[in-house]
């Protein structure tokens, strides 16, 4: 008869964190992999679906200064009644730009700006060729055309999200000039996508 085997001694408690096999990093799930491969893929195609680029149009900041409040008040009665009133309050980047568009730098394509808006207000005048306007939130898609050496050779863009894009339908050079006004350190222009009121 064999004697009984002697009793196992009791497992020892291993102290501190239980330590991982080496050479083995933690894998990721591939149903995670494929989560994030689409989101990433779909943050792309938002932004490319986003953007209305310029094509054919080239915009030039000619002249920039910032100023601190402005308020000026003009009221004249010769030759003929006439008031001005003008309160900015806080500090204001004011912009002189050059912008032209041009068929042949687009391969006969229509130049356009693209849709966008800006912060502040924009005075702008045709100085070559015609420029026509469409507004966002007209939902006729109502052409505006500005020509230089008219009376109609001048807009104003009231800007604040007034969506907008500016096309020259000519098929010649159209060149402007804008003067406009911004909240110092704001950016100028700010691409918009197309809101969809107009076919193009």
């Amino acid at each position: 008869m064999n004697a009984p085997s002697p009793p196992h001694p009791p497992a020892r408690r291993r102290r501190g964190p239980a330590r991982k096999p080496e050479g083995r990093k933690p894998r990721v799930p591939t149903v995670l992999w494929v989560l994030l491969l689409a989101v990433a893929g779909v943050a792309v195609y938002t932004g490319t679906a986003q953007a209305t680029p310029s094509s054919g149009f080239v915009g030039a900041t000619t002249a920039k200064a910032t100023y601190g409040r402005i308020f000026s008040h003009v009221q004249t009665q010769d030759p003929q009644f006439w008031n001005e009133v003008m309160n900015m309050v806080g500090t204001t980047d004011l912009y002189v730009q050059q912008n032209t568009w041009d068929p042949g730098t687009c391969g006969g394509c229509i130049p356009s700006t693209g849709w966008h808006t800006h912060p502040g207000p924009s005075f702008v005048i045709v100085t070559q060729g015609s420029v026509t306007v469409y507004d966002g939130n007209d939902p006729a898609c109502t052409p505006h055309v500005y020509t230089a050496g008219t009376p109609n050779n001048a807009f104003i863009d009231p800007g604040d999200g007034h969506v907008h894009i500016i096309r020259d339908e000519s098929g010649a050079v159209a060149k402007t000039v804008a003067v406009q006004f911004v909240p110092a350190g704001a950016t100028r222009r700010q691409d918009e996508p197309a809101p969809g009121n107009c076919p193009f």
